[in-house]
């Protein structure tokens, strides 16, 4: 069974504005989908949707299906059973995703607490756990620091350790290292890329950059406009594209990969 099946997927405004547009897909257990498409082209909502969270003044059609349970039209309470447990999600910039004036330890053992029941000395340990697993050094340290006085690639691993602390079949990430420099980049990946293996996860990968997303899926979905363009192996997609805006996110992707060897002196 698939964990992930989008039927139809349309998303619209309150105003009538069509911003996904007939999505589908889908996803097994352990397989890696790289959403690519530029600004605008609605992979970032189709994220959002995958869990309830599309915003305000924006709602969706056709069916969602997570872990064999239907989302679309889902109440809060459902959806609030599925987010942490089934599905978590990572966003681009995890100063939204922490709370500022709460202690990085305490905002991960609100899931522990609240899925896994874990009170006390077993919630403490199941924190520095959390934080070991994403290679932070120092774990206590970060656990009672806020997020402010953390650099922004420990707080995309503690963003990261919040998402896999309730082990989620399927792992959203949602242009998890564009804010991050290029090396805190590489890392953030490769790390993604062994946790998601170890554990043997679904990982839908959101990503303007076809150059990032070559590096950790297995297939991609090319969007534009609210709707898919191209879909396919990732060797296929970048050996030998299809449509002509696939073709320019190739050729664009392999300039910035140019631009990177010439700056670190490869």
């Amino acid at each position: 069974m698939n964990i992930l099946e989008l039927h139809d997927l349309t998303i619209r405004t309150t105003d009538g504005r069509t911003l996904v547009d007939g999505l589908s897909l889908a996803l097994a257990p352990g397989e890696r989908l790289g959403l690519i498409g530029e600004s605008g082209s609605g992979k970032s909502l189709t994220s959002l949707a995958v869990l309830g969270l599309l915003p305000a003044g924006m709602t969706a059609s056709g069916r969602v299906v997570l872990a064999g349970a239907p989302i679309t039209g889902a109440s809060e309470r459902e959806l609030t059973g599925v987010r942490g447990r089934d599905a978590a999600i990572v966003f681009q910039e995890p100063l939204t995703a922490l709370d500022p004036l709460m202690r990085v330890g305490r905002q991960i053992a609100g899931p522990l607490g609240r899925r896994r029941g874990l009170k006390g000395t077993a919630l403490r340990q199941a924190v520095t756990a959390a934080l070991e697993q994403v290679r932070l050094p120092d774990p206590e340290r970060v656990a009672r620091a806020f997020p402010h006085e953390i650099s922004g690639g420990q707080r995309q691993r503690v963003a990261l350790a919040m998402a896999l602390a309730c082990e989620p079949k399927l792992l959203i990430a949602d242009e998890p290292t564009t804010a991050l420099d290029v090396t805190v980049q590489a890392e953030l990946l490769t790390l993604l890329d062994t946790l998601v293996r170890e554990r043997d996860m679904a990982l839908l990968f959101v990503s303007h950059d076809l150059a990032v997303v070559a590096k950790i899926a297995d297939r991609v979905l090319v969007m534009r406009n609210g709707r898919a363009v191209e879909t396919g192996e990732v060797r296929e997609i970048v050996g030998a594209p299809r449509e002509e805006y696939t073709r320019e996110l190739v050729n664009s992707a392999r300039r910035l990969e140019s631009a990177l060897d010439l700056r670190s002196g490869r």
